[in-house]
């Protein structure tokens, strides 16, 4: 077992495994939503992959080191714990670790210049707390999928 996210997640032959299930992940995510937010995401997501078919799978690349660095505390303290599922451990913590997320993905989108990404992200940023701490549980499982 690598002693670090990093080591686990970033490992070169690791890594395209990870943006992978990252990618399909959120495909998944996405086709599950429902509801007028849902439709929404749905729209900005199907406007990304127009405008650009593979910048959900670059965006995933550029953002998996931050976000692995912000999972690292959480991962360590699941080690300590006595929980069996590190998506179980995460969802107990949905608040603080969607908000740990986000703030990765929002330094990005207030970063971007493109202005049809940053349109898209605006459009669903309002309810993403919610659908990022709802996923939570399926990013636990994909992390400890490969860091185990």
């Amino acid at each position: 077992m690598a002693a670090t996210l990093q080591e686990a997640l970033l490992a070169p032959d690791t890594r395209p495994l990870v943006i992978a299930d990252c990618e399909a992940l959120i495909k998944q995510e996405v086709s599950d939503l429902t509801g007028i937010s849902g439709t929404a995401v749905k729209l900005a997501y199907k406007a990304v992959n127009v405008f650009s078919p593979d910048h959900v799978r670059y965006i995933i690349d550029v953002l998996l080191p931050r976000m692995t660095d912000e999972l690292e505390p959480y991962w360590a303290g699941f080690q300590s714990s006595d929980n069996l599922s590190f998506g179980d451990y995460l969802a107990e913590r949905g608040d603080e670790v969607t908000g740990v997320l986000l703030s990765v993905s929002d330094e990005r989108g207030a970063n971007s210049g493109n202005p049809v990404i940053i349109k898209a992200y605006g459009a669903v940023r309002g309810k993403a707390a919610r659908h990022v701490t709802s996923a939570l549980p399926r990013v636990g499982a994909l992390v400890q999928k490969f860091a185990d």
